[in-house]
């Protein structure tokens, strides 16, 4: 019912989204959170996988296989910030991920696991920003002489 409900809604995740990432095979991190929901406020415990700029989540790890679909996915180069968030939410081990758009709210299950997902993010949001691309760097560098 509720893969009916999200599909006539338009909230499974674009495949253009996540082709050519093998989330299945060697992410960079893995594991629970619970995440609220975008439209319904309620929150859910969901797998999430990061890798390559992608944060992809799942009901669970045993339906993270090479023809899965998400339940849904963020590039991290639209990401502006990744920080704490428990006093917004009143609730311990609480992070938000901000885009332009909107800002996604999650809890861990521990302060170390909320602290690693933060700096896994975080890193992952340094390596993949368009703010300054390597070709830019060479043209900037070039210019300067």
């Amino acid at each position: 019912m509720e893969n009916l409900w999200r599909a006539a809604t338009g909230q499974d995740p674009n495949p253009d989204d996540y082709k050519d990432i093998e989330f299945w095979s060697q992410p960079e991190r893995t594991g629970w959170l619970t995440k609220q929901g975008d439209y319904i406020k309620t929150w859910r415990r969901r797998w999430f996988v990061l890798k390559q700029g992608k944060l992809l989540w799942f009901k669970d790890p045993y339906s993270v296989n090479r023809s899965s679909t998400p339940r849904g996915v963020v590039s991290v180069d639209t990401c502006l910030t990744v920080k704490g968030a428990e006093d917004v939410l009143n609730k311990p081990f609480a992070f938000e991920l901000s885009t332009g758009q909107s800002t996604m709210y999650f809890v861990a299950d521990s302060e170390k696991e909320k602290e690693d997902w933060i700096n896994s993010i975080g890193r992952s949001i340094v390596q993949h920003s368009r703010s300054v691309t390597e070709s830019e760097v060479l043209d900037y560098d070039s210019r300067k002489r």
